[in-house]
């Protein structure tokens, strides 16, 4: 059997979260995402205009286990917008658990802690930044 057709990238994340209020709040007003769907109380569904973000409830999650989540990417279109909202979430009393640095492929990066202690990494990735 063939491969199928390349995926168009992530473009999706669904999240467990015991606060959506807070959850939403970091997302939208921090990040600048916007709600795209809020089905019920203890669903939101966010878009940055090319992606989704789900954010469930916690408590209204099944009690499943074993899910791990490493951390989530936002795409930053120049270098310079990774210092800009790096300097932002700090002021704004975002824990930061890097400094922002480039890597050998060129990328600069670096990662914060978002609600339920998700590791979210804001990233300048030279081969998807201008897409």
């Amino acid at each position: 059997m063939e491969r199928p057709n390349p995926t168009a990238g992530m473009r999706h994340i669904a999240l467990y979260v015991r606060d959506l209020e807070v959850a939403e709040q970091f997302y939208v007003g921090l990040l600048g995402m916007r709600v795209e769907w809020r089905p019920d109380p203890d669903n939101v569904y966010l878009t940055s205009g090319n992606d989704n973000l789900a954010l469930h409830r916690r408590d209204a999650a099944p009690a499943e286990k074993g899910q791990l989540l490493d951390h989530i990417g936002f795409i930053m279109k120049t270098p310079g917008d990774v210092d800009d909202w790096h300097h932002f979430l700090q002021a704004n009393g975002v824990e930061m658990k890097s400094e922002p640095r480039t890597h050998r492929d060129g990328a600069r990066s670096f990662y914060c802690v978002g609600p339920e202690k998700v590791i979210v990494q804001m990233i300048y990735h030279p081969p998807i930044a201008d897409r």
